[in-house]
């Protein structure tokens, strides 16, 4: 239950600290109306907390579920790779110069998501 309890606390602060980076963003001035260029800053800010905020509650039940019911060692590992794969989709989000072409992270953040959701999705059926 350790490694559900951390991989959802570590989504968790990602989480949140997205939602503040928006926040201070808003708080700056610099945000104005809702900006629709892959290119500017504060668009990718909010596309990194919306993403972030689509997957990560999911994750966090299913780890938890999967977490609470004796889990193997390939479930465990699943966990951390749900927490690096969205990290990962975060870092290339904000880093990339501009949404409208494709980061290496984004990509490899996004294969992660969904590989490890549909694993832990079976690894909770499997633990029934």
């Amino acid at each position: 239950m350790t490694t559900a309890i951390v991989s959802t606390a570590l989504l968790g602060f990602l989480l949140f600290a997205l939602g503040l980076n928006v926040s201070m963003g808003r708080g700056s001035g610099a945000a104005g109306d809702y900006p629709n260029d892959p290119a500017d800053p504060f668009f990718k800010r909010l596309r990194a907390h919306g993403n972030t905020a689509e997957y990560a509650p999911m994750l966090a039940v299913l780890m938890l579920l999967v977490g609470s019911r004796n889990p193997s060692v390939w479930m465990l590992w699943t966990m951390g790779l749900a927490v690096a794969s969205r990290y990962a989709i975060v870092a290339g989000i904000l880093i990339s110069p501009t949404l409208a072409k494709p980061h290496p992270l984004r990509f490899a953040g996004a294969v992660g998501t969904y590989v490890t959701g549909v694993a832990l999705s079976i690894a909770a059926i499997l633990s029934l």
